[in-house]
């Protein structure tokens, strides 16, 4: 086809049509061999001679053994078998491969009937459980997140950390088929992707087949063509599938519209909602980059991690919508008459729903009455949308943005409706509540023209991308604001509400002879609703473990309140060196998590005592039980009450702690034992073997416990005054006190989880702008190229230390102070002996009395 003829005939529709997973190609970075059931070679990339020496056509009909030992063959076949019955391969890490045994990660799947292995040189210093353990740890940070938007922008940020990708984005598809880039976290001199859209071509389909069948796509080289395998065909003519493939290239038009972006090297991490493709987590680096085993499975286990926590936001917020039309529903139905006509109730219904579905009007049409709330169409108009209407499936919500798209003279009234959702209500007459958008002249910002004609290549006739990536906007007339999946669902369940009520309202005769078919309808759709109701419970036990939905919910609450406790009991534990910690600070602590500034209603008398580690942790389980069900049930559930804790040195040692409600509402014992009630009352007795006695006497629950002396030390001056810091809720040097925060600080930690738990110190006290670096080579290209207010340094990094990234910032007069798990001041430069110093584990309250010191008046 002449060149001329391409350009004017052929868009990107066109790579649709491209087989993706048969183009016989691998990236160079890797090599890969087939073989068949009884291992003889039956396929080799043509750079298998770059890593073994040996031809590709050398290799093809040797058996396996020949050229590889025992052991390795024992280890193929081995995972091999894990690989059996699912998608994607499995890898096995560190395979000696060859005469001079170079280390390898080897991965293995089934295409057909062929064995299908990949090598790629092993990454030295890489260890699988360290990604897996970040993963863990980044994952339980996502889980958090509140909203679904907040969870897109925290994975891109943490994914960029973790792999080292100058650029990654979470990239959602739309109903139309088009993308838009919804998070984005970037090297700060890249031009930024956020907010751009799409265009459906840019991804054919058989590639979101893939994504959906493979979840990770990495490219390490864009640059790379793709090393052939031998032989093209087999015997019977057939290509080597290689959609499971680890090493599998990529088309060329793919690879050159990277290129066009100036992408040297990307990762596509699949989001997979409700089985279907809801979105990519995509990466782009500016050079080619080859990741290794470790950090490309920890990538893959976030992606489905993360899948994961999407989903359950996304059906929590499903669930509030399902409360929120509970409860409008309850509202309308006790205002509503009995004597007042079927169509008036409904239209009430319909109003009040206008706001949560986003509607700007409504229409109720039933036994050929029509009544009209809002911005609505006039009459002879929404007779031609029952027309359409009543053409549809029986049954089924209909919802467009695009009305004239459907009735041709909705064109003519876009202002009042060129957005459409209908609730149907009967079968016949076709009765319907409609919801009404107007028109929205969007300003769709593409990634280049959606409809621009693709260009042939300059060196033949096949089509290449875009080259163009400029920004530009096109108004989408005729159209209304998307109906999202939350809305179809709100009318759904609308649609039982109002079934009733169309049933209910009627007379009796009348309906079950002319309605009778609704009434069998209303017991299918609540059959429905119901049997939809139990998956949802079945999916949230699998996912649970064995808990029901809404006690999933609650048990994740509880777990997590009793997980800080322990939290905020070790930290006590772990700032003493794992030394006694103070129980008045305990008390105190866990009394501001609840009552934030009004913990002195919890009062504790007496001298504060020291307990070993072992009787913290257990006091803090205790302490929290009490102090949630007085929140809960007791004295602390209002204002008027409040908590007297005694704490009563015994002659021998022993401690006796007093727990005495006064001034709440009346104390009915327990109607079960829960597991709240077992830890209180169980777990001194059974852990320390001490005794417990609790009385829920209607005047306030009393409490008696008593720790064996054993686990009790007197508490001494410095742990006296700590605990006084924490009764007026200082907990440390200006902890709660108002700080003048830095507005660029720079952060130097060799750790992640630390350096982001300091990223979010620092902003939630004020700072701007926090730059996270994890050496001292990336802290001095930083310190080159921005200005900072204030640094906190990690005296350790790995094999270096901060000292001289200390000494540039006292050369540029940036204060700044030093995090240590260490306590010798021997080893720090003279001239950074008074640099202030943060213990690890250090918190909120520890960098606001940095803050606080730094910035307090001079004597």
């Amino acid at each position: 086809m002449p060149a001329s003829t391409l350009s004017s005939s052929v868009d990107l529709t066109t790579c649709d049509r491209e087989p993706i997973h048969l183009l016989g190609k691998v990236q160079r970075h890797g090599f890969l061999l087939g073989a068949a059931a009884d291992w003889t070679i039956t396929h080799a990339s043509h750079n298998v001679v770059d890593f073994l020496g040996r031809t590709a056509e050398d290799m093809v009909g040797r058996p396996f053994r020949e050229l590889f030992d025992g052991d390795t063959l024992h280890a193929l076949r081995n995972r091999l078998q894990f690989a059996t019955g699912h998608h994607g391969s499995e890898v096995v890490s560190r395979l000696p491969v060859g005469p001079e045994g170079q280390l390898y990660d080897v991965a293995v799947h089934l295409s057909a009937d062929t064995i299908v292995t990949e090598f790629m040189p092993h990454a030295p210093g890489e260890a699988v459980d360290d990604a897996l353990a970040m993963v863990r740890s980044l994952i339980d940070r996502l889980s958090a997140a509140p909203t679904p938007q907040r969870l897109c922008e925290d994975a891109a940020r943490y994914v960029r950390m973790f792999t080292g990708f100058d650029r990654v984005m979470v990239y959602r598809f739309l109903p139309d088929g088009s993308g838009q880039v919804t998070a984005e976290a970037r090297e700060r001199s890249m031009e930024p992707f956020l907010h751009l859209r799409y265009p459906a071509t840019d991804i054919p389909q058989q590639a979101r087949q893939l994504y959906l069948h493979n979840t990770i796509r990495v490219i390490a080289d864009a640059g790379d063509d793709g090393c052939r395998v031998y032989p093209s065909r087999d015997r019977d003519g057939r290509v080597l599938d290689l959609s499971d493939s680890v090493l599998r290239s990529v088309s060329d038009i793919h690879l050159q519209y990277l290129r066009n972006m100036g992408v040297g090297a990307s990762m596509s991490i699949s989001i997979i909602v409700d089985n279907a493709l809801w979105g990519l987590i995509a990466c782009h680096h500016r050079t080619p980059l080859v990741l290794g085993h470790a950090s490309r499975l920890g990538a893959q286990l976030f992606g489905q991690m993360f899948s994961l926590v999407l989903q359950t936001k996304l059906d929590a917020a499903e669930r509030r919508h399902d409360d929120d039309v509970r409860r409008l529903s309850a509202q309308v139905a006790a205002a509503m008459a009995p004597d007042r006509p079927a169509a008036e109730v409904l239209l009430d219904y319909a109003a009040a729903f206008c706001p949560l579905m986003r509607a700007h009007g409504a229409a109720v049409v039933l036994d050929g009455r029509l009544l009209t709330h809002g911005v609505a169409p006039a009459a002879e108009h929404i007779a031609a949308i029952t027309r359409l209407l009543d053409g549809s499936p029986v049954n089924m919500i209909f919802a467009t943005d695009h009305l004239s798209a459907e009735v041709p003279e909705a064109a003519a009234w876009t202002g009042e409706a060129a957005g459409l959702l209908a609730v149907p209500i009967s079968r016949t007459p076709r009765d319907y509540v409609l919801f009404f958008r107007p028109e929205v002249i969007q300003q769709v910002t593409w990634a280049g023209n959606p409809d621009k004609v693709a260009e042939p290549g300059a060196d033949d006739q096949r089509l290449s991308p875009r080259r163009s990536f400029a920004a530009w906007k096109t108004a989408v007339a005729g159209r209304s604001e998307t109906w999202d999946r939350a809305q179809v669902r709100m009318a759904e369940q609308l649609r039982l509400v109002l079934l009733d009520v169309v049933l209910r309202l009627g007379d009796e005769a009348a309906r079950v002879r002319d309605r009778a078919g609704e009434k069998q309808e209303l017991l299918i759709a609540e059959l429905n609703h119901r049997v939809r109701n139990i998956m949802g419970v079945v999916r949230g036990l699998i996912r649970q473990t064995g808990w029901s939905e809404d006690s999933a919910e609650r048990f994740a609450e509880i777990l997590d309140s009793r997980i800080q406790a322990l939290a905020r009991a070790h930290d006590q534990i772990t700032r003493e060196n794992w030394g006694p910690g103070s129980l008045t600070t305990l008390i105190r602590v866990e009394a501001q998590s609840f009552l934030v500034d009004n913990q002195a209603r919890v009062r504790v008398r007496g001298d504060d005592m020291l307990l070993a580690p072992a009787a913290l942790s257990t006091l803090a389980l205790v302490i929290h039980e009490l102090m949630t069900n007085s929140a809960k049930y007791g004295a602390l559930t209002d204002q008027r009450g409040h908590v007297e804790v005694t704490l009563t040195p015994e002659p021998d040692g022993a401690l006796t702690l007093d727990w005495l409600e006064v001034g709440g509402p009346p104390v009915q014992p327990p109607a079960r034992r829960g597991f709240g009630s077992t830890i209180i009352e169980r777990t001194i007795p059974f852990e320390l073997r001490g005794r417990a006695q609790v009385d829920y006497a209607p005047q306030g629950l009393a409490a008696r416990f008593w720790v064996p002396a054993a686990f009790v030390h007197r508490a001494g001056s410095r742990h006296q005054a700590a605990a006084a810091a924490a009764g007026t809720g200082a907990a440390g040097a200006g902890a709660g006190q108002p700080v003048a925060a830095p507005l660029r600080v720079l952060v130097v930690e060799d750790n992640l989880i630390i350096a982001l738990d300091a990223e979010t110190a620092f902003l939630s006290l004020g700072c701007e702008q926090v730059t996270l670096a994890g050496s001292n080579g990336q802290a001095a290209q930083l310190l080159a190229a921005e200005q900072f207010d204030f640094a906190l340094l990690d005296v350790n990094l790995g094999p270096e230390t901060s000292f001289p990234t200390a000494a540039a910032l006292q050369a540029d007069g940036v204060p700044f102070a030093f995090a240590t798990g260490y306590g010798d001041a021997s080893e720090y430069p003279a001239e950074m002996q008074a640099v202030p110093r943060l213990t690890k584990p250090y918190d909120l309250d520890m960098i606001r009395g940095l803050l606080a010191t730094l910035t307090a008046p001079r004597g």
